[in-house]
């Protein structure tokens, strides 16, 4: 029998769902406009559903008026899952479950933990329920910007840092967020101990860049927005497909490796992460791809050299390298590595705001389909001559 945890309690999952009985219909969810308002148990109130091609983290089975939604990976090495019963508001509350994992739907206010999630509420067309988000200085997207120069949404802190009360004055239907499996710095325990509904979405477990975009589908099911994710989804993937399959024609496979030296560790992706994807399906040879690492590689220097020293790109995922100076500045040993000295040095830097907010890892996610013809552009410019870069740069 599989676990299910929230925030600390163990829920065992082995339940007859056909057989649950029905709870009496809420009173209070009877005079909201998007609540059903003649419950009949043989309607189907999900007409729209979404179909999972390319996640593999979280899962969702339909009821008539209810949805099961479960996150098999809520982080690395996890030994929890996390189960929700997304209750079509104004009809009955299956009983069978803990008061922790339903949620009435569709939520009409939201506090956000992550900036990954800003984009696809947008595309959701629910960006209006948004109350409340960590801070305002990471925030990149100009409809967020926008909200927060109305004096529309309040400033709640951290994962471990929460301004609990404000959260509590707020009163949210939902707070999405994500987990490591740290109690002490996780938000999601202090939340369902204060009574809040939490929702984690881990789309960064994912190894493969449509898999994490496709966690827009997850967020979608909290707000009855299916059709709006498949469709949404469905171009992205689309676009995506195209641009790998003119990268596939190539006939030269440029050599690149990614990382930076950071305290005496080199952190490389794993050869079966999402960042190695990218590479490969940009038409590049990463010379990590061999790994079967889904995560990061903690690599030495030497390591790095020994195979990196004449490879032809050097892609650096940091924020706060801005220039090849900047690398040389923190290890002169850099000089060493050809794609400095050919001014092959490439980074997601384009879009950083002045507070330092980089829109790589905010709206990134939501769209690999750009973040994948940057990479042709940088490798097989040819391919894509009218594509102009969004979030790569090359570093002067």
């Amino acid at each position: 029998m599989k676990q299910w945890s929230l925030g600390g309690l163990m829920l065992g999952s082995a339940i007859s769902l056909s057989s649950c009985a029905i709870a009496p219909l809420p009173e209070t969810t009877r005079s909201h406009p998007e609540c059903i308002k003649d419950y009949q148990s043989e309607v189907d109130y999900f007409p729209d559903k979404v179909h999972i091609t390319d996640a593999q983290g979280f899962t969702v089975d339909y009821h008539k008026h209810y949805k099961i939604v479960s996150v098999n990976r809520p982080w690395k090495n996890a030994k929890t899952q996390f189960q929700y019963v997304l209750v079509q508001c104004g009809t009955p509350i299956p009983k069978g479950f803990q008061p922790e994992q339903v949620v009435q739907i569709p939520v009409r206010s939201a506090i956000v933990l992550s900036t990954t999630h800003f984009v696809p509420l947008q595309r959701l067309g629910v960006l209006d329920r948004l109350v409340g988000i960590s801070n305002f200085k990471d925030v990149t997207t100009p409809a967020v910007n926008e909200k927060v120069q109305k004096n529309q949404l309040a400033e709640v802190g951290n994962a471990g840092s929460l301004k609990l009360e404000k959260i509590l004055e707020l009163a949210p239907d939902l707070v999405t967020t994500y987990g490591t499996g740290n109690p002490q710095t996780d938000a999601h325990p202090k939340l369902l101990e204060a009574g809040i509904k939490v929702a984690i979405v881990a789309e960064y477990m994912e190894s493969t860049p449509l898999g994490q975009a496709e966690w827009m589908k997850f967020l979608a099911l909290f707000f009855n927005r299916e059709a709006e994710a498949e469709q949404s989804f469905a171009e992205i993937r689309q676009r995506y497909q195209e641009i790998a399959a003119k990268a596939k024609t190539v006939n030269r496979r440029p050599t690149v490796f990614s990382g930076f030296d950071r305290k005496g560790t080199w952190y490389a992706p794993g050869g079966d992460s999402y960042v190695a994807k990218f590479l490969a399906d940009a038409g590049a040879n990463y010379l990590w791809a061999d790994d079967r690492s889904t995560g990061s590689l903690q690599l030495t220097f030497e390591q790095v050299y020994d195979r990196a020293a004449q490879a032809q790109y050097w892609i650096v995922n940091a924020h706060s390298v801005k220039t090849r100076a900047d690398l040389l500045a923190a290890d002169p040993r850099y000089q060493g590595f050809a794609a400095l000295g050919t001014n092959n040095v490439f980074s997601p830097t384009a879009k950083v705001n002045p507070q330092g907010g980089n829109d790589y890892w905010q709206s990134g996610i939501a769209n690999p389909d750009i973040i994948l013809a940057d990479l042709v552009k940088i490798f097989h410019p040819e391919l894509v001559p009218d594509h102009q870069f969004v979030y790569y740069r090359q570093l002067p």
